[in-house]
């Protein structure tokens, strides 16, 4: 079975965010073994410059590269990557899984975004959109396509 792992920065304090991430990880074990590492986050302060945000990046990129799984393939979500339909990204998770590895990596930066060190150990980056969203709201983006993405590899009504 396919094992989804997604690292990301920051705790989940609202409730209707955390049901509805309970809810799609509930709906996910049917067709992966799903975990989700929640990482602390570092605190931003009111007045940032260059070194700060650089100093906030690298500290959080470097807790989230030290909980890697091990030969897993590493997606990052950051502005800068390919975007994908709803079907096309479905796919190739299916090409991961099936030619690559069963074992995929996705990571959702801090606030300040995701270190270079760390955008150069991913095997890919992705795009959800363009717009700027809160990362609570990237978490539940990212496992409803999963989610979704197992649906339509399945031929499920889910999609339609």
């Amino acid at each position: 079975m396919l094992h989804i792992n997604i690292i990301c920065i920051g705790k989940i304090k609202e409730p209707f965010f955390k049901d509805a991430i309970k809810e799609y990880s509930k709906r996910l074990t049917k067709y992966c073994n799903l975990k989700i590492i929640e990482l602390s986050d570092e605190k931003v302060p009111l007045k940032i410059n260059d070194k700060i945000t650089s100093s906030i990046k690298e500290k959080e990129s470097n807790n989230m590269i030290s909980n890697l799984p091990k030969d897993s393939y590493i997606i990052c979500l950051d502005l800068n990557g390919k975007s994908y339909s709803s079907e096309e990204f479905a796919n190739h998770i299916s090409d991961i899984s099936i030619n690559i590895k069963s074992n995929i990596t996705f990571i959702i930066g801090g606030t300040l975004g995701i270190s270079s060190k760390l955008l150069q150990i991913c095997d890919e980056k992705i795009c959800f959109s363009k717009m700027t969203f809160p990362h609570q709201l990237i978490r539940i983006f990212l496992l409803e396509q999963i989610f979704r993405s197992f649906k339509i590899l399945n031929g499920e009504t889910y999609h339609r």
